[in-house]
């Protein structure tokens, strides 16, 4: 997974040092109540060890999922991630519906300054630049600010779905820019 940077960020890989940073961010209601079917905040350390790992063990040339930091100070502001898109049916874990997701969380503390948009947008041209065709992103009905960062960003708003995660979803869409 390739290490991006923009002109205030750096999008890296996890590593242990990012367990206490993760389970702080996820750990409050007001970044994950409108994550997953039926939100939940972390309880125990152990769980961000976990996604430390998962996120750490991830390999793969274009899809991936970065910590967002300051450039100048390396201070931590969330989650960036680029990755298969579960689509919905019985089966358990979700199967990969042929699409890929562009999503985005932030700690509270680094809501309003333009890093979400700022991390998608180097996301976003990464999956690109990777070849991929197409990048979608689902966000909870209810969850305008991150509507907001998807258009910011370029796509376009293309309706209310339920074909992932068993959810009903905005879904937006952008197709890859065509070659000048």
């Amino acid at each position: 997974m390739a290490d991006l940077t923009t002109e205030r960020l750096s999008l890296r890989s996890f590593g242990p040092d990012d367990v206490d940073f993760v389970f702080d961010m996820y750990s409050r209601w007001e970044v994950q109540r409108f994550i997953g079917l039926v939100p939940r905040v972390m309880t125990d350390r152990a769980e961000a060890v976990e996604r430390v790992e998962r996120y750490a063990a991830l390999e793969h040339p274009v899809h991936g999922i970065w910590a967002i930091t300051d450039r100048v100070t390396g201070g931590r502001l969330g989650v960036a991630l680029l990755k298969p898109l579960p689509a919905s049916g019985p089966e358990s874990p979700l199967l990969p519906s042929g699409d890929v997701e562009i999503g985005w969380h932030l700690h509270p503390d680094a809501w309003g300054h333009g890093y979400a948009s700022e991390a998608a947008r180097a996301v976003l041209d990464h999956a690109f630049a990777g070849g991929l065709p197409r990048v979608l992103a689902v966000t909870n009905p209810g969850n305008r600010a991150s509507q907001v960062v998807a258009l910011r960003i370029g796509m376009t708003h293309l309706g209310t779905t339920d074909a992932y995660y068993n959810a009903t979803c905005e879904l937006f869409g952008i197709d890859r820019p065509a070659a000048p």
